[in-house]
């Protein structure tokens, strides 16, 4: 059976090679296109409202070597304010801010803040009164 003269003239050109693949691109740009419609149209309903202005408290506990503390007590605000000097390279100092104003307080929420014996508080511990 003979081949139809188009098609032959196609063959000749070499265009039997060349001519699917602009259908085979316009079958992969719309089909993708579909797809990406799909995903982008997806409404997302969480189960779970996230509150943007909620505080969230992180517990850490790193090894630091302090190497002294700063209690600045001031009695007319009821509170303590505590600054903790380290060894360490990459976190030097810590600040605090307790709701205490007696020393034995003051050294108790320190203890429990750092992990520390309060025997060791007291003695890296520098006090200063503010009225």
């Amino acid at each position: 059976m003979a081949r139809p003269r188009w098609l032959q003239f196609l063959i000749n050109l070499g265009l039997e090679f060349w001519l699917p693949i602009p259908l085979i691109g316009l079958f992969f740009w719309l089909s993708t296109g579909l797809l990406t419609h799909q995903v982008l149209s997806y409404t997302y309903d969480p189960t779970a409202q996230i509150h943007a202005d909620s505080k969230h408290q992180i517990q850490f506990s790193v090894s630091l070597a302090v190497m002294s503390i700063e209690a600045v007590i001031q009695r007319k605000q009821k509170l303590t304010e505590v600054k903790v000097y380290t060894a360490d390279s990459v976190l030097k100092e810590m600040e605090f801010e307790f709701p205490v104003t007696e020393f034995a307080q003051v050294d108790a929420a320190i203890a429990q803040a750092l992990g520390l014996p309060i025997t060791a508080i007291k003695r890296l511990i520098r006090y200063r009164i503010e009225n």
